[in-house]
C-alpha cells in the first residue's frame, strides 16, 4: 500500500467494477462481487490486492504471488496460482494504469488564491483554479479554469494557460501558449531565451529571441526540463507528447504529437521531429535535422543526420540499429580473437 502520508486511496472496488475500468474479461474462477482495496506489486500483494503481469521476466513471481487478482495476457493465464482471480486483457499494463488511477485519483483542487501569491490586476484567473503561496502571475496572463499553480511558480506577462493544467512548484513559464490538461513538474523552465548568438572575432552578439513556446493539449513536461522559446519561428511541443526530467529543447524545435522523450536528451535548434517518435535517454541531436514520424532513437545516440520515418537508430554517430549491433558483435569477435593470439 502507498504511504498514506502522501497518497489517499479510494475504493474498495468489486472485481466486476475493476474489470470494467480496465476493459478486461474475468476468468471463470473469478467472483465478480469480491472486493479489492488496493493495487500492489506481485511479490508483496495480499488477498485484497490486485497486481499485473506485463513482462514475461516476472512470470515466476506471478506464479508465486499471493495477490487476490491480477491483470494478465490470456496467453499467460495458465501460469496463475490456484485461486487467483484473473482479469484477462491483451494490454495488462494499460489496464493496471486505469485501475491505479481509480484507486489513486488526483486530489481535488481547493480553489482560491493564497494570501502570499501575487496576481497582477490585469491577469485573468479561471473558476476553480488554485494559486499557491509565493506564485506570481504577470500582467495580462490568462489562467484557465480548474488549474493548479504551485508555490513560487512564475507565470510571465501575457502567458496563456489552458484549463485543467497542473503547473507545480518553482516553475517559470514565459512567452508561451499552453494547451489544456498540461502537467509541468517542479523546476521546469519554459520560454526563456534560446541560445542565439552571431559569432565573431571581436565578441559574440546576442540575437533577440522573438518567438514563443506553443504547447499542445495533454503534454507532460518533467522536472528541471528546459524549453527555449523560438528565435522568430515558435518552438512547438505537439499534443500528447511526454517529456521526462532534465531534457533540453532548443529554440525553433518542432516536436509532433505523441512523442516520448526520456531524460537527459538534448535537441539542438530548428530540429523537426515527427509524430510518435521515441527518444532514449542521453541522446543528442545536431541542429536543423528532420526526424521522421515513428522513428526510434536508442539511448546515448548521437544524431547528426536526418532520419527517415519508422527507422530505429543507435550509436554515435547514430546509424540503423541492425548495423550498429553488427559492428558491436564484430568488434567483440575481433577482441576475443586477438586475446587468443
Amino acid at each position: 500500500m502507498a504511504d498514506p502520508r502522501f497518497f489517499s486511496v479510494a475504493g474498495p472496488f468489486t472485481l466486476q467494477e475493476l474489470a470494467g475500468i480496465a476493459d478486461a474479461e474475468l476468468s471463470e474462477v473469478s467472483n465478480p462481487q469480491s472486493e479489492f482495496t488496493d493495487v500492489a506489486p506481485l511479490d508483496t500483494a495480499e488477498a485484497a490486492h490486485i497486481g499485473f503481469l506485463d513482462n514475461k521476466l516476472y512470470t515466476e513471481a506471478f506464479s508465486q504471488s499471493r495477490a487476490g487478482a491480477c491483470l494478465v495476457h490470456p496467453d499467460l493465464a495458465d501460469r496463475a496460482p490456484e485461486g487467483m482471480a484473473l482479469l484477462l486483457t491483451k494490454e495488462p499494463y494499460h489496464g493496471f494504469a486505469r485501475i491505479s488511477r481509480a484507486f489513486y485519483p488526483l486530489p481535488e483542487i481547493q480553489a482560491g488564491i493564497d494570501d502570499g501569491a501575487a496576481v497582477d490586476e490585469t491577469a485573468v484567473v479561471g473558476d476553480g483554479t488554485r494559486i499557491e503561496s509565493g506564485a506570481v502571475i504577470g500582467p495580462g496572463a490568462e489562467i484557465g479554469s480548474q488549474c493548479l499553480i504551485g508555490a513560487n511558480t512564475v507565470i510571465g506577462s501575457g502567458v496563456i494557460i489552458g484549463q485543467g493544467c497542473q503547473i507545480n512548484a518553482s516553475v517559470t513559464v514565459a512567452n508561451a501558449i499552453v494547451g489544456e490538461r498540461v502537467i509541468i513538474h517542479s523546476g521546469a523552465r519554459i520560454g526563456q531565451d534560446g541560445f542565439g548568438f552571431a559569432l565573431g572575432p571581436e565578441g559574440h552578439l546576442k540575437v533577440p529571441q522573438l518567438g514563443r513556446v506553443m504547447i499542445g493539449d495533454d503534454v507532460e513536461i518533467g522536472a528541471n526540463t528546459t524549453i527555449d522559446r523560438g528565435s522568430g519561428p515558435d518552438t512547438v511541443i505537439g499534443t500528447g507528447t511526454i517529456i521526462d526530467n532534465l531534457v533540453q529543447i532548443a529554440h525553433n524545435v518542432q516536436i509532433g504529437k505523441g512523442c516520448v522523450i526520456v531524460s537527459h536528451v538534448g535537441i539542438s535548434g530548428s530540429t523537426k521531429i515527427g509524430d510518435f517518435v521515441m527518444i532514449g535517454g542521453q541522446a543528442g541531436f545536431a541542429g536543423h535535422l528532420v526526424i521522421g514520424s515513428g522513428a526510434r532513437i536508442g539511448a546515448q545516440s548521437g544524431v547528426i543526420r536526418s532520419i527517415e520515418p519508422g527507422v530505429t537508430v543507435q550509436g554515435s554517430p547514430a546509424q540503423p540499429a541492425k548495423e550498429f549491433w553488427k559492428q558491436v558483435a564484430l568488434l567483440a569477435r575481433m577482441a576475443k580473437k586477438k586475446k587468443k593470439d
